[in-house]
Protein backbone atom coordinates (compact mmCIF):
# COMPACT_ATOMS: atom_id res chain seq x y z
CA UNK A 1 0.00 0.00 0.00
CA UNK A 2 1.17 3.24 -0.74
CA UNK A 3 0.30 5.74 2.16
CA UNK A 4 0.43 9.78 0.98
CA UNK A 5 0.68 12.44 3.40
CA UNK A 6 0.42 16.16 2.39
CA UNK A 7 0.21 18.00 6.10
CA UNK A 8 2.87 19.20 8.26
CA UNK A 9 3.97 16.83 11.08
CA UNK A 10 3.74 20.12 13.40
CA UNK A 11 0.21 21.35 11.87
CA UNK A 12 -1.69 17.66 11.71
CA UNK A 13 -1.94 14.46 13.09
CA UNK A 14 -1.76 13.10 9.59
CA UNK A 15 1.95 11.21 9.55
CA UNK A 16 1.56 10.70 13.16
CA UNK A 17 -1.41 8.22 11.79
CA UNK A 18 0.03 7.24 9.04
CA UNK A 19 3.50 6.14 10.37
CA UNK A 20 0.90 4.65 14.00
CA UNK A 21 -1.35 2.64 11.61
CA UNK A 22 0.54 1.43 8.51
CA UNK A 23 2.19 -1.86 8.13
CA UNK A 24 4.43 -1.92 4.86
CA UNK A 25 4.67 -0.77 2.34
CA UNK A 26 5.64 2.89 0.75
CA UNK A 27 5.07 6.24 1.88
CA UNK A 28 5.14 9.41 -0.08
CA UNK A 29 5.29 12.85 1.61
CA UNK A 30 4.10 15.59 -0.23
CA UNK A 31 3.08 19.67 0.24
CA UNK A 32 3.88 20.56 3.61
CA UNK A 33 4.57 16.74 4.34
CA UNK A 34 8.42 17.10 3.21
CA UNK A 35 9.03 18.39 6.25
CA UNK A 36 8.88 15.62 8.07
CA UNK A 37 11.75 14.02 5.60
CA UNK A 38 14.21 16.58 7.04
CA UNK A 39 17.18 16.27 9.07
CA UNK A 40 16.30 18.17 12.62
CA UNK A 41 12.53 17.76 12.61
CA UNK A 42 10.23 16.92 15.13
CA UNK A 43 9.01 13.46 12.95
CA UNK A 44 12.78 12.71 12.64
CA UNK A 45 12.81 9.92 15.18
CA UNK A 46 9.23 8.45 13.69
CA UNK A 47 9.98 9.13 10.07
CA UNK A 48 13.55 6.63 10.37
CA UNK A 49 11.70 4.10 12.66
CA UNK A 50 9.05 3.82 10.11
CA UNK A 51 12.10 3.00 7.07
CA UNK A 52 12.35 -0.49 9.19
CA UNK A 53 9.09 -0.99 7.15
CA UNK A 54 7.93 1.32 5.08
CA UNK A 55 9.77 2.90 1.52
CA UNK A 56 9.54 6.73 2.46
CA UNK A 57 9.62 9.09 -0.58
CA UNK A 58 9.31 12.67 -1.13
CA UNK A 59 8.24 14.40 -3.71
CA UNK A 60 11.37 16.79 -5.10
CA UNK A 61 9.52 19.74 -6.39
CA UNK A 62 8.00 20.06 -3.05
CA UNK A 63 10.81 19.74 -1.03
CA UNK A 64 12.06 21.98 -3.30
CA UNK A 65 9.99 24.69 -3.28
CA UNK A 66 10.34 24.95 0.63
CA UNK A 67 13.97 25.43 0.73
CA UNK A 68 14.76 21.92 2.00
CA UNK A 69 16.03 19.95 -0.80
CA UNK A 70 19.89 20.08 1.14
CA UNK A 71 17.88 18.69 4.53
CA UNK A 72 17.19 15.36 3.41
CA UNK A 73 17.14 12.54 5.99
CA UNK A 74 18.95 9.58 4.94
CA UNK A 75 17.93 6.71 3.40
CA UNK A 76 14.25 9.03 1.77
CA UNK A 77 14.56 8.56 -1.75
CA UNK A 78 13.55 12.20 -3.72
CA UNK A 79 10.74 11.47 -6.88
CA UNK A 80 9.49 13.57 -9.60
CA UNK A 81 6.10 13.88 -10.50
CA UNK A 82 6.77 11.40 -12.43
CA UNK A 83 7.95 9.39 -9.87
CA UNK A 84 4.81 10.02 -8.35
CA UNK A 85 2.96 8.54 -10.86
CA UNK A 86 4.82 5.36 -11.10
CA UNK A 87 4.44 4.84 -7.07
CA UNK A 88 0.74 4.48 -7.72
CA UNK A 89 0.67 2.73 -10.43
CA UNK A 90 2.75 0.46 -8.45
CA UNK A 91 0.79 0.08 -5.56
CA UNK A 92 -2.66 -0.30 -6.53
CA UNK A 93 -4.27 0.09 -2.96
CA UNK A 94 -3.01 4.03 -1.93
CA UNK A 95 -4.39 5.64 1.34
CA UNK A 96 -4.49 9.31 1.73
CA UNK A 97 -4.12 10.81 5.08
CA UNK A 98 -5.58 14.10 6.33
Amino acid sequence: MLHIVNKSPTAAPALESALRLSGSGALLLIEDAVYAATRGNPAEAGIREAQARLKVYVLAPDLEARGMADRVTDGITLVDYEGFVDLVVEHPNCQTWL
